[in-house]
């Protein structure tokens, strides 16, 4: 099932050889999870950092798909009916296999991906915080809630949770294995099942994190992935479903909202943004220049989450971009399968043509390059230098539009006000970032930035690491969140009993309507007096 020459090749065209771990007895012992019910077609993948070919992806046809639907269903009525505290023990499982054999996820993840092994190991962490998270809430979460009732002892309300049934999860290559698992992890904890696809050239990654919690005890369909192009499973994903998890460009999420509204299911959406950082005067400048790096360049700027704008005021811009762009230029880009660099690769060549696309558009229209600015081949085929624009306006492509690489623009301002309304002058909506010694000004300025998340003196992982808090994007960045007691319960459908006891709502044999209608104004107000409800 492979191809992988890389291995043996990579160091023969002057790139970083694949690690002895990813052999091709190790990759086709993943792939072989994604063979079921699929034929014989497949699409090779290649290893970023060299681009020589890494492995073969048995792809699925539409009646493939539905046929995973089809096991899904049958295997989601039983794992529905196991305990909620016994499925929480898989995912504590699953926590320890993933921090015991994090090396092998690492190798996937870089070789996959092309970010550096210290980017690649937050997606290590993030996912075995999150299976230890819902592991730990699940119970409470899903447990029968008593609800205030109709009218106070004559009325006992309870909420259930019951499971929606199938959740498709469609996740992108940028996070391959927070985004596979992580959003898998909750749906299965509240009794679903899953089919899953995730994009084909970070497969090995994703099914890694299903092998791994297979051997923690998950029931073989509960889980089941898919690869091929959204074209063709696009539509047995969405009519099969009874929910969707995307992950993924607006225009994309537009299109999936839609069909999901035809079939009237639930869908949550996590897409673009064009993330601001608002520098106050009284930052911290040194700390602000390093959270400035954090912010711009991990995983090479593929983040949904990252910053691509940074505001600041017109007394400490020439300094500020004195300290940033003299730490960019000090970064350690490169493709190595160890610790030793900051910046790594860009995935794709399509992604690399936008980023290309946009500085050289930015530049011919007048901007000025403060760092970086161009490819680098020389360090692998999809390199692209940490770069740093001054005097980026409106006419041009990378002042509104996703950049997704690693590139952010500088922009002055002259009071907060005007900070905050060029902050909130995007369409996007998902993550910014403040930075001020004085907390709580910080704060009252977070507060009136539209996006789902706001980090004050940091740049996005204070609040994607607050797992007991939501997560998610408003406007174009998308609908509904990751995270907290939404990303569980939204794969839920609520259920609410109530019984009503001794009395009803209709008049009593023998009592008007009229006087009836009397007695009960006088309970309400009675009510609202006592404050009761």
């Amino acid at each position: 099932m492979t191809l992988n020459k890389a291995q043996d090749s990579g160091r023969a065209n002057g790139f970083a050889a694949l690690p002895e771990r990813l052999s091709d007895s190790f990759i086709v012992s993943l792939t072989d999870a994604a063979c079921a019910g699929v034929g014989g077609e497949t699409q090779p993948t290649a290893a970023v950092y060299s681009g020589l070919p890494l492995a073969r992806i048995p792809l699925a046809d539409p009646p493939a798909v539905r046929e995973a639907f089809v096991r899904a269903h049958t295997a989601q009525r039983s794992w529905a009916s196991v305990p909620v505290r016994e499925r929480a023990q898989v995912f504590l499982r699953f926590h320890d296999l993933v921090l015991a054999r994090q090396e092998e996820a690492l190798d996937l993840i870089q070789a996959e991906n092309g970010k550096t092994r210290r980017d690649a190991f937050l997606e290590v962490m993030d996912v075995a915080i999150t299976a230890r998270y819902y592991a730990r809430t699940a119970g409470k979460l899903l447990r029968p809630q008593r609800r205030r009732g109709a009218f106070p002892l004559l009325t006992r309300t309870s909420e259930l949770r019951h499971p929606k049934g199938v959740i498709s999860v469609i996740s992108p290559w940028n996070y391959p294995l927070s985004m596979a698992a992580g959003d898998a992890i909750p749906a299965l904890i509240a009794g679903n099942a899953v089919v899953q696809k995730p994009d084909t050239q970070t497969a090995l990654t994703a099914l890694w994190s299903l092998q791994l919690l297979r051997e923690a005890g998950l029931p073989a369909d509960v889980w089941q992935m898919v690869f091929g192009p959204s074209r063709s499973l696009g539509e047995p994903l969405l009519q099969n479903a009874d929910y969707v998890m995307f992950t993924g460009s607006t225009a994309s999420g537009r299109r999936i909202a839609a069909q999901a509204g035809e079939r009237l299911i639930g869908a949550s959406l996590e897409l673009g943004g064009k993330n601001p950082m608002i520098v106050l005067p009284d930052a911290d400048l040194d700390r602000t220049v390093r959270g400035a790096i954090t912010a711009a360049f991990p995983s090479a700027g593929q983040l949904c989450v990252s910053i691509e704008r940074i505001y600041l005021p017109a007394a400490l811009y020439d300094d500020f971009a004195h300290r940033f762009v003299s730490a960019t230029k000090q970064l350690k880009v490169g493709g190595t399968y160890d610790w030793t660099m900051d910046v790594g690769s860009l995935t794709t060549s399509a992604q690399l043509d936008t980023v290309s696309a946009q500085v050289a558009d930015a530049v011919e229209k007048g901007a000025t390059l403060l760092a970086g600015g161009k490819a680098r081949p020389d360090l692998g085929p999809l390199f692209f230098e940490p770069t740093i624009l001054a005097g980026v306006t409106p006419d041009m492509a990378l002042h509104r539009e996703e950049t997704f690489g690693p590139v952010v623009a500088l922009y002055r301002y002259s009071n907060v006000n005007e900070a905050i309304r060029l902050a909130n002058d995007s369409p996007y909506g998902l993550n910014a970032s403040v930075w001020g010694r004085d907390g709580a000004r910080a704060r009252s300025v977070a507060a009136q930035i539209r996006t789902g998340t706001v980090n004050v003196n940091e740049a996005f992982a204070a609040a994607w690491g607050s797992l007991d808090a939501p997560m998610g994007g408003m406007g174009d960045s998308g609908l509904g969140r990751r995270h907290g007691a939404d990303g569980l319960l939204k794969y839920t459908e609520p259920q609410t009993i109530a019984q009503q006891r001794l009395l009803g709502f209709g008049a009593p044999r023998g009592v008007s309507p009229k006087y009836w209608a009397k007695l009960l104004t006088g309970a309400l107000r009675l009510l609202k007096a006592t404050g009761t409800q």
